[in-house]
């Protein structure tokens, strides 16, 4: 995509300090990580493996991070298996430059990761950076649709290393998820029994949103297509394929995997679930022809808990039904026995139920998202050698499952399942 769709937060930098003792809880408490604690002026080395356009927001808040004197960091290295791209970051921020991502892994002075490519390597980059001993910020979704086993190999490795691991679900600095999960554990709404959210945009992920670089780039010196191909099925250079990855189930999913993780990851938070139960979908391509995955996607997701979230979307229309929190986003309501709970506005909101004797209540969300304050948790737990981030491995592991059994089973036309005891998927 180009640096144009690489905002670094819907409010700028001017959140700036203000939020910083908001965004340091995530790495305040957890379990200690391998690794030697750092004090505030101690320099993390970041390394960027991906410089397409989704890594610009990337490298645009580290870069401030460090000139503004907000935190002793360094941009280190980059990565990218094409080479235009690679020296375009490069030439505008420093750093080391590489075309593997292993040789960054190697580079002893990067001490953090961050990985902005596409999905379908996202798990392996991400195993062999915790191994290297990295701590690692992995762009949403953690894997690919049709990687389930690497997810779970992913959360074990991740869990078993001690390092942190912060999902790019930004949306989760918002602390409105925080705090609805505390009303939700106090029991305001007594028992859980519904939730929905969603995600609506305008967009093929065509032309429009991912450009053609360069109609006449080849595989060479300046572009590794093995590398870029991974464990997707091995087929022949393809400018549209390399450049527009995101129209092609080999590589992504759509609104399933690519816009979903922003929507569910809050609720299944909210909520304290982990696995579910069982997941059906329908969708489709019902508005751009020129794609393999769905413009259109809408799944229900039954836990064991018994709650069901239905999580809508699709990218033929950018109305969200409610009012807004995140670009896109459906603001998330969350039903149970006793009430229900939602956002308007800055407010989080409680309705109760008809038969309850609760009172209707308004809570002020203490801080909304910030997408720089967010890699500024990253970095406290780095510091602090601690693992609980905003939106750590374990839960991007139990999003990405629900989101995985959707795809597979819209695919299959099937009702997917899932075997806790076997840690499986059923189809």
């Amino acid at each position: 995509m180009s640096d144009s769709n690489s905002k670094v937060t819907r409010r700028g930098f001017m959140h700036g300090a203000g939020a910083l003792a908001a965004a340091v809880f995530v790495g305040t408490s957890g379990k200690p990580a391998t690794g030697q604690v750092r004090g505030a002026n101690d320099r993390i080395g970041v390394g960027f493996i991906g410089c397409g356009g989704r890594s610009g927001a990337h490298f645009q808040a580290v870069h401030w991070l460090k000139t503004q004197g907000k935190e002793a960091v360094e941009i280190v290295a980059a990565c990218d298996v094409y080479r235009p791209r690679l020296k375009h970051r490069v030439d505008g921020y420093g750093g080391k430059a590489y075309m593997d991502y292993r040789d960054l892994l190697a580079d002893p002075g990067v001490d953090v990761v961050c990985i902005s490519t596409p999905d379908h390597v996202h798990g392996y980059q991400a195993i062999d950076a915790v191994r290297a001993g990295k701590d690692v910020y992995c762009e949403k979704p953690v894997t690919h649709w049709r990687q389930f086993e690497l997810t779970k190999r992913l959360a074990e490795e991740v869990r078993k290393s001690g390092r942190a691991f912060l999902l790019g679900s930004q949306g989760m600095h918002d602390s409105a998820w925080r705090q609805i999960g505390k009303l939700i554990q106090d029991g305001l709404i007594g028992q859980p029994i519904h939730a929905e959210c969603g995600y609506f945009r305008v967009g093929d992920w065509g032309e429009r949103g991912m450009p053609i670089d360069d109609a006449n780039a080849k595989p060479g010196p300046d572009l590794d297509w093995e590398a870029f191909l991974g464990d997707a099925p091995k087929r022949p250079f393809d400018v549209s394929r390399f450049f527009r990855w995101r129209m092609y189930e080999d590589y992504a999913g759509g609104p399933s995997t690519d816009l979903f993780p922003h929507s569910l990851t809050p609720v299944v938070h909210m909520l304290g679930v982990t696995m579910p139960s069982t997941v059906v979908a329908t969708g489709g391509k019902f508005r751009y022809d020129e794609r393999e995955v769905p413009d259109t996607f809408n799944m229900l997701i039954d836990y064991p808990e018994g709650v069901t979230v239905a999580v809508l979307g699709t990218q033929g229309n950018d109305h969200p039904g409610s009012a807004n929190r995140g670009a896109g986003g459906r603001i998330p309501t969350i039903r149970g026995w006793e009430g229900t709970l939602t956002v308007e506005g800055n407010e989080i909101v409680f309705a109760p139920a008809q038969e309850s004797k609760k009172k209707p209540q308004r809570v002020a969300i203490e801080h909304g998202e910030d997408f720089v304050e967010y890699w500024r948790g990253l970095l406290a737990c780095c510091r602090s050698r601690t693992t609980q981030t905003a939106s750590p491995m374990d839960l991007a592991y139990h999003v990405q499952t629900a989101l995985q059994m959707a795809m597979l089973g819209w695919k299959q036309g099937k009702v997917a399942r899932f075997d806790l005891a076997a840690e499986r998927i059923i189809l």
